[in-house]
């Protein structure tokens, strides 16, 4: 990209906000303060994760509302860009913030008795539980990328509105079960989150082969823009399948340290639960030895016994 393309790129802005973004940005952000400050007493939520969740609603904004926004329908890496940062960032960023907990501890007991109804009913164990997500959390892009829906979420505001707002949800409704940081409906071992990252990571993989070597993505979409500046399309299309395939692997090492960190408390709890399981049991055993045996030390040898009549 030449100085002068370098120059339009950082000038450029979009013309009209994304209002439906902002509008849930400043719900969310609102509620998450003023709930917070409710359950300040309980403590639960240290300020670092109160910041994670912060930087997620910058990021939500940078991604709806900046150049990022302005360029997305133009340019396929800086779209890639985007989605990138809808499904991976701003959920990743927003479930370390632990809202759910947020909004539990400043509820009343009849809201949070409904809250913990809410998760544990049969539906919730089944559309928040690790395997459904991550289905839906590796099917996204594929969908996206390879079906009418892409040129659809570019051209058609509503559907454009309704796309960044599902990539958002499914991206939160996915690290918040892998996380574990909230109340959920089940909770898994970090062990299996691990190993369903390791084949997330080979399905990004493929998916970004095939945008880098395979045909162009809406060919006639891009075609009609008519752009004569930036990369070629097949150099665009190649910059957005790195940006999909190497900036998601790079972004997913904070998550993996995360689920190993999370993997190293489980190990140390059950280490200790078990240790507390054998020790009552080594108790009890004792117990019931010492209930046994006679106060007298020479009752328990037969000979001494029949010689003393006892």
């Amino acid at each position: 990209m030449s100085w002068r393309n370098a120059a339009r790129f950082a000038a450029y802005v979009p013309d009209v906000p994304d209002w439906v973004a902002l509008l849930l940005i400043l719900i969310t952000g609102t509620g998450y303060y003023v709930c917070r400050r409710r359950a300040r007493g309980a403590g639960t939520v240290v300020p670092s994760q109160a910041w994670c969740f912060g930087a997620g609603l910058v990021w939500w904004l940078l991604a709806t509302n900046s150049v990022i926004a302005g360029y997305a329908p133009v340019l396929f890496w800086v779209r890639a860009l985007q989605v990138l940062l809808l499904l991976y960032v701003v959920p990743f960023l927003l479930a370390m913030g632990r809202p759910v907990t947020v909004l539990r501890e400043a509820s009343s007991p009849n809201i949070r008795a409904r809250l913990d109804a809410a998760l544990g009913s049969a539906t919730a164990r089944v559309v928040l539980s690790p395997p459904v997500t991550s289905v839906l959390m590796l099917a996204t892009p594929w969908l996206l990328y390879l079906t009418p829906w892409y040129v659809a979420s570019m051209v058609n505001p509503v559907i454009a509105n309704a796309t960044r707002i599902m990539l958002s949800a499914i991206g939160f409704g996915y690290f918040y079960t892998r996380l574990q940081s909230d109340p959920v409906p089940r909770r898994y071992s970090p062990l299996l989150s691990i190993g369903i990252s390791v084949a997330e990571g080979l399905g990004d993989g493929v998916l970004g082969l095939v945008l880098w070597l395979g045909p162009l993505i809406a060919y006639d979409y891009y075609s009609a823009l008519q752009r004569d500046w930036g990369p070629s399309l097949r150099d665009d299309q190649t910059l957005g399948a790195g940006v999909l395939w190497i900036l998601g692997d790079v972004l997913g090492v904070p998550f993996i340290m995360v689920l190993m960190r999370a993997l190293g408390t489980h190990e140390r709890t059950r280490a200790a639960e078990i240790d507390a399981e054998l020790d009552a049991e080594i108790d009890a055993g004792a117990a019931e030895g010492s209930a046994g045996t006679s106060a007298l030390w020479w009752e328990s040898d037969p000979q001494l016994r029949d010689r003393y009549h006892r």
